[in-house]
């Protein structure tokens, strides 16, 4: 029992000095004084409602002296501005495709590259429409407009082209295509009634009362999954704070909100 008694009391004491060494490192601080500082965030143009609204105020509550600095657009146009000199510390995109290529080519710190959420592509009308479409299928005989993101460098334009090209009916669809250039450019033609119907992800299609889901793209459809990744920069000035923000990102705090916009966790 003795010998017992002090294994015990030998553990209890490497777990104290453990977590000692951890709170002295900051590793369990999840409210560390990370000083005055601002992180450039650049992230696709579908977080702006989530970022803006909930996780930039939570993130900068915990952290006082730092400020979240948001640049939002399609993750193919700030691939591109990355590449041509934009200062970000952390960059989410709406498609692995982007940040895959700024892995390739040497601009992010890939051991903080985080495979963060999912989204689902969904076709919407305007919310006081009588239009007769209630599947991809009728966009065929649509006489109007179809507006989508532009497949060039918007991810969400990405996968519906994916979408439609997978259904057959592209070619019947391509003359009558208005290309946004985000998803939210998407959403508002369709949500202002410029056009007849929109292809965008559900969070997109949650966030306005103005338009309304027609349905989900088939899973045999969309066979690329809309994964959110996120990652620091290799050229952060503010690589602590960056990494900080990234880490908050994982906390279920933090994706508790996300699912809340309508995102899910990718497992």
């Amino acid at each position: 029992m003795k010998s017992m008694k002090t294994l015990v009391i030998a553990i209890i004491a490497v777990v104290v000095v453990i977590g000692v060494g951890l709170w002295a490192t900051g590793s369990l601080d999840t409210n560390q004084d990370l000083g005055n500082q601002e992180i450039q965030l650049a992230a696709a143009a579908s977080l702006k409602n989530v970022y803006d609204e909930k996780l930039i105020p939570m993130f900068e509550e915990k952290h006082p002296g730092v400020k979240v600095t948001p640049t939002y657009a399609s993750s193919g146009d700030l691939q591109t501005q990355i590449e041509n000199g934009l200062k970000a510390d952390v960059f989410m995109s709406a498609a692995n495709k982007q940040m895959n290529a700024l892995v390739e080519k040497g601009y992010i710190d890939n051991a903080t590259n985080v495979q963060s959420l999912e989204n689902k592509v969904v076709l919407i009308v305007p919310a006081d429409s009588n239009s007769n479409i209630s599947s991809f299928d009728d966009l065929k005989d649509v006489k109007g407009t179809i507006a989508i993101g532009d497949p060039e460098s918007v991810p969400a334009g990405q996968y519906a082209k994916e979408v439609l090209s997978n259904l057959g009916i592209w070619d019947d669809v391509e003359s009558k295509l208005s290309l946004g250039t985000d998803v939210t450019a998407v959403l508002n033609q369709v949500a202002q009634g410029s056009a007849d119907c929109g292809i965008v992800y559900s969070t997109d299609a949650k966030s306005s009362d103005d338009v309304k889901v027609v349905c989900e793209a088939p899973e045999d459809a969309l066979k690329t999954p809309v994964i959110y990744p996120v990652a620091v920069l290799k050229d952060s000035e503010h690589s602590d704070a960056a990494k900080a923000f990234v880490d908050f990102l994982q906390t279920k705090e933090a994706q508790d909100v996300f699912v809340d916009y309508g995102f899910a966790i990718h497992q």
